[in-house]
Order: structure tokens, then sequence, then C-alpha cells
């Protein structure tokens, strides 16, 4: 049995117990008074075997459970925290990440990638830019990290970018308050064996993010949550703005805030991309870089942090017209999807193929589903275990009142189940706000093939009464009049309704006309029109890198069977920080040319290689590359001058093929690209004794 099986097991098991119980209280409810001994005595043996039966289910199912938690989340919460602390120990011996400004004692939330770090974070952006900008012709773009405030202000970030917090009504350390609310959960869950009490805390824990203020408040005095360090009562929860606020010159005049996404960047050129695009839709603008968010109290190492890098899509379209050209392509993938309806009664994800989820409405059109399906492809090649891989869908009160359909991309670890990847249709809400505070166009055009007949909104100005209220700026005021969408046609002529006068604004976003019935008629009307002006839809996938490294070091980390000491990443060559090591088998000068000539060959062919030419064992050098994640290693020795020709050892088998000197960089490029496998390659080469592993 192998430990991706496990959550169906546990699954099948609670169905049982949930069956077992209707059984036993079944059997409760026929108990009659009026029933004789012998028939009161054969009742009464017959719930006593379906209580023993139920017993023996419950047990099984402590046992599944306990077992699970033992594999796929690093066994229990004390499992948990040993499993971290081997592998933070192993991450920081090597240099995956570190502390930032460790010799000064640190600062929460703020980490330094070392060499090997860098080198699987520069892989997986590299990546996800072939994967997705290049594979989708995107237009990528790189915007300062300092924003000003009226952009911030527009996109809603000043006013609600908020979590809750709370804090030790004595010590005053703060805290995240659904965290807190979450821990407590979870140990719930953990310590419970009763399948219906466990599903009453699952639904709990399932809408955490839609919870206010104050049910989040009863929440936490239900669970009975104190401090954590302390154990002292905490308060309500209440708001905190998670932006970094600055200045920007030296006045102090212009606010500005350090970027909490990247996003915004993009929302803003958008009258700009759609030109340079052909000002054609749809198409897709992409950002990779640093955001900000000075979270309340980070924790987990790299899945909460105050800076971090993020790669974000804007793929905009025509908010009438959301297929995608290329749905067929990921049309039948199958995975683990956990719809809304399935998280209210914590039923648990269900493997599903997008087509089915399109058709049947389970997500919102085929444009999200195509970027569900694309990231899951990159997920999986990145190295993610994808049995530990869901896709969640927002609850409808936790998406925001814009949103269309949201998704997460959520990888299991041992703190949970982690969002890593958001995917959201955010409709047109972005440009609108963007267009509606600068004062610019942000629309669209989309010309028909042949001219429709249609009813439209008309605006027409009063040349004569414009003439006499605005006198040198009634050209202006014609210019703005002529330049309404038909949204802004409505809201003035709800206002001159209504009030008998309204605003229109000039085409700099600033000045402002007041507009009287007698200066413009606003009227439906019907005529032949060649195309149509509209504020397109967005589709966003947004990934955060930091919190896929974790969950990749988490999935990739065990040790060899038999050898605890003896620690492995096995990362995909895609992710892998080198992909081939080099050894000469021993420090002689007759090894040198030949090990040289390897090295040389991979970086010609743009593999990242280690030359290690030290005196330890064969062995040890095999170990210390082993334990940061190198698929491949090359081995001269004494036959390598007879015939030319050396070994190759996959990490993970600990297999080697000979084969000659020249085909060393071709097929570990092969293999790095993924046209070949290893299997591959002991299919062509002949297999030989491994090199002594200790």
């Amino acid at each position: 049995m192998g430990d991706q099986d496990l959550p169906a097991l546990i699954a099948a098991k609670e169905a049982e117990v949930t069956k077992q119980g209707d059984t036993v209280r079944a059997l409760k409810s026929n108990k009659g008074k009026s029933d004789d001994a012998a028939t009161a005595a054969q009742k009464a043996d017959e719930i006593a075997k379906a209580i023993d039966l139920l017993k023996q289910l419950k047990k099984e199912l402590g046992d599944l459970t306990k077992q699970h938690a033992a594999t796929a989340a690093g066994g229990g919460s004390q499992g948990k925290e040993k499993f971290r602390a081997k592998l933070a120990s192993t991450l920081e011996q090597n240099l995956f990440y570190i502390p930032a400004f460790k010799i000064y004692g640190g600062v929460a939330g703020l980490y330094d990638y070392g060499p090997t770090g860098a080198a699987v974070k520069n892989n997986l952006q590299t990546f996800w830019r072939q994967h997705f900008i290049l594979e989708e012709n995107m237009l990528e773009i790189e915007c300062p990290s300092v924003t000003p405030h009226n952009v911030l202000k527009a996109s809603g970030h000043v006013d609600r970018f908020i979590d809750l917090m709370v804090h030790d009504t004595v010590t005053k350390t703060f805290y995240r308050a659904d965290h807190l609310l979450k821990d407590a959960i979870e140990k719930q869950i953990e310590e419970t064996v009763d399948p219906a009490k466990k599903k009453e805390h699952e639904v709990v824990a399932n809408k955490i993010d839609e919870y206010t203020a104050e049910e989040l408040g009863a929440l936490l005095t239900q669970y009975g949550v104190k401090a954590p360090e302390t154990g002292n009562d905490i308060c309500e929860p209440y708001p905190f703005n998670l932006m970094f606020k600055t200045q920007i010159g030296p006045a102090g005049h212009n606010v500005g805030y350090l970027r909490p996404e990247t996003a915004q960047g993009i929302f803003v050129n958008f009258r700009d991309l759609l030109y340079h695009n052909g000002n054609k839709l749809p198409f897709a603008a992409a950002q990779i870089g640093q955001s900000f968010r000075n979270e309340i109290s980070p924790r987990a190492g790299l899945l909460r942090v105050r800076e971090f890098t993020q790669m974000e899509i804007e793929h905009f379209v025509n908010p009438d017209d959301k297929s995608h050209k290329k749905f067929g392509a990921v049309r039948d993938l199958t995975f683990l999807l956990y719809p809304r309806e399935q998280q209210k009664t914590a039923a648990g994800a269900i493997s599903m193929n997008l087509g089915e989820a399109v058709q049947n409405g389970t997500i919102a059109n085929e444009t999200l589903a195509y970027f569900i399906g694309r990231t899951f492809e990159f997920l999986k090649t990145a190295g993610i275990n994808t049995s530990r891989l869901r896709f969640r869908q927002h609850l409808e009160h936790e998406m925001a009142h814009y949103a269309q359909d949201c998704w997460d991309a959520e990888i299991e670890c041992t703190y949970g189940w982690v969002e890593c990847v958001g995917l959201a249709d955010r409709s047109a809400y972005d440009l609108d706000a963007h267009s509606k505070a600068s004062g610019v166009d942000l629309n669209a055009f989309q010309k028909f093939d042949t001219p429709v007949e249609m009813e439209v909104l008309e605006a027409k100005p009063e040349m004569k009464e414009l003439g006499k209220v605005f006198k040198k700026e009634a050209g202006a005021v014609k210019t703005a009049i002529m330049e309404m969408t038909d949204d802004q046609k409505e809201d003035l002529q709800a206002a001159l309704e209504a009030d008998g006068a309204g605003k229109l604004a000039a085409a700099d976003g600033i000045t402002k006309f007041d507009i009287t019935p007698a200066m413009i008629k606003i009227q439906k009307v019907k005529k032949k029109v060649h195309g149509k002006t509209f504020t397109p839809g967005v589709i966003e996938p947004s990934f955060g890198i930091g919190r896929i490294i974790y969950c990749l070091y988490e999935h990739c980390y065990y040790t060899r069977e038999g050898d605890e000491q003896r620690t492995v990443f096995k990362f995909s060559p895609t992710a892998a920080p080198i992909k081939c090591t080099v050894f000469p088998l021993l420090q002689k000068k007759e090894f040198e040319p030949y090990t040289a000539k390897v090295a040389s060959s991979l970086l010609k062919l743009g593999l990242s290689r280690k030359v290690d030419e030290s005196g330890i064992t064969i062995g040890k050098r095999y170990a210390r590359t082993d334990e940061i994640g190198v698929p491949f290693a090359v081995t001269v020795d004494p036959q390598t001058i007879e015939d030319n020709t050396v070994t190759l050892r996959e990490r993970d088998t600990m297999d080697q093929v000979r084969l000659p000197l020249d085909e060393v960089a071709p097929t570990v490029r092969s293999m790095c690209d993924e046209t070949w496998t290893w299997a591959d390659v002991l299919n062509k080469y002949p297999k030989v004794e491994a090199k002594e592993e200790k």
C-alpha cells in the first residue's frame, strides 16, 4: 500500500464507520417494549455485536489516520516538528535559505536564498517563463516596487488590504487571528476519532476565510484559544493594513507604498499594452517581481514572509466570450478539485477532468479552466507530488464582490494545505476602478466582421447650449461627451433625471464639467454599428514562488533506507540546483583532462555542473551531492583512459551505466528536457556495478 492510497482508504473507512453507526441506531430504535424475552435477548445480542463492530471500525480508522499523519504529514504534531527540524537543518547547512541579517539576530519574515536555494528559485522562474510567457506568447513587463497612494487607493488596497489581528492582553504580542483559530481546529481534528465530530471541525476550518471579526472572535472563545507563548487571554480581533508605507521625494507630501502585488503595474499599463498588441483581444501580460506585505506574525519559513517574489499573469478577454482556443489541450486532464459544495459538508476533494468541470458549471469558463490546467502541469513538472495537490474553489463570501469565480492551487505539507497559486476571474473590476480614478479610457474595441443593427445608447451634445455656458471650453466638453462609455452615459442620464444636473469628467481625468439636461440628449436609438466598446474582463493566475519552493522541499526530502543520516532531495531535473556532478575516482593527474572535458561539454549545453576533486571517498561525494538534490553524477575512472568511457549515476535508484564520454552531455540534456528518461538510458547503455556508496 503506497502513502498516496491512505486518503482514499481513510475516506472508505469513514464511510464504513458512518454506515455502521446508522446500523446501531436503527437496531436500537427497533427494540420494542412489547418484545418477549427471547426476542429482546436476540435483539440485545445483535446490538452488542453491532457496537463491537463499530468500535473495531473506529479503531481501524484511528490507526489509518495515525499512519497517514506519520507519512504524508510528518507524523502527527510531534512528528511534524521533528521532520521540519531535520529538514530545516539540512536546508540551512546547504544554504538553500537562511534568515536575513543573521549576524544581527535576523528579522522575522525576511530570508536570504543561498547559492543552492537561489539556483532552485531561478530554475523554477525560468521554467515558469518558458511554460507561460513564451508558450502563450504573453507580453512581459517590469514595473517599480514603489507605488503611489492614488493607484492603491483606486485598487482598494488602501481601504481593504487587511488581516484581522489579536494581541496578548498582557505582553501585547501580536498574532493573526485566523491562524490561531486554524491551529486550534487542526489540533481538535488530529485528536478526534469520531467522524461526525471531525467533520464539524472541518466545516468550521473550511470557512475560516469567510468569518467577520465578530464571528472570528466568537470562535476563538468557543475553541478556548489563548496566546500561544504565555497562555494569556487575547483581545477581540481588529483590522491591520498589511502595506509598507513610505514617502516619495524629500518633502513627504507624495505618499507611496511598497507594492503588495505586481498586478497593479499591469493594469495601469493596459492601454499601452493593448496598443502594442495591435488593439487585439484576448492577450495576456505577465510580470515577475518582488512584492511586500507587512505580515502580523510571520512564521513557517518561506510560507509567510514580508518580502517575496510573485509571478503574475493578467489575461484580458472579452467578457462576453471566455472560451479559449487551446482549451482542448487540457480538457482531458484529471486531478483533484475541491468545489465549494464539497467544502460545505467537508466531503473532501474529488477527481474530475477539466472538460467535465466546465460543462457542468463547476469551473465558470474555459479560459479560467485552461489556466488551472496549465498550472497543474507546471507544478507537476516542477516536482510537486500531485496526490498532495488540489484546486480549491473559493466559497461565495470568501470571494471579492466583483469576482465571478476563484480557485486556489493548494499543496499539502506539514503545515496543512497551503495556498500557492491563486486563479481568479476578476471580471472588469480593476480596469473600471483605474479608469474611474484616473479619468483615462481603459476600454477595448471589437470590430464586427459585418455591421450589425442594434439598439445603442447615444449621447448627443447640444452645441448651442454648450457654447453659451462653456464658451472656449465647449469643444473639450463635446469631446468628453463623445468619448463616454455606455456605463458613463447611464450614470449621467440617471443623475440628470434625479437631480437635474450631473458631472462629466474631461479627458485629463481631473477637470469636471457641470452638465444640465439642456446641454445633452441621451437616448436609445437603433443603428448599424461596426463594432462595440467594452471594458475587458481579467483572468488572473498569481503564483507565490517561495511557497511552491518550500512545499517542493518537503515533497522531495527523504532519507536512504537503512541509513537515517543520508538525506536526499529528489528534485526533478527542472528544479535541481545543479544538473550533474563530475568526479575523478582518484586524485590523479591523468584523470584531469577527462574531468575537464566532461565539465566543459555539460556547460556548452547549458547544464550547470559541479566538479568535486576532493580526496574523500566516492561514496561520500555521492552523498554530498544527493543532499542538495543533484540528479546525475559522472565518474572518471581508470577505464576512461583505456576506452574514453565514463560512468553515469542516477540519484534515486543509484544505478549506473557506462557510456562514451562524448555522449554524456547530450544524454543528460535529454533527461533534463524530459525527452528521455532514465529507463531510456538503461535500455541504451550497459548497466555497471555501482561504485562504492559508503
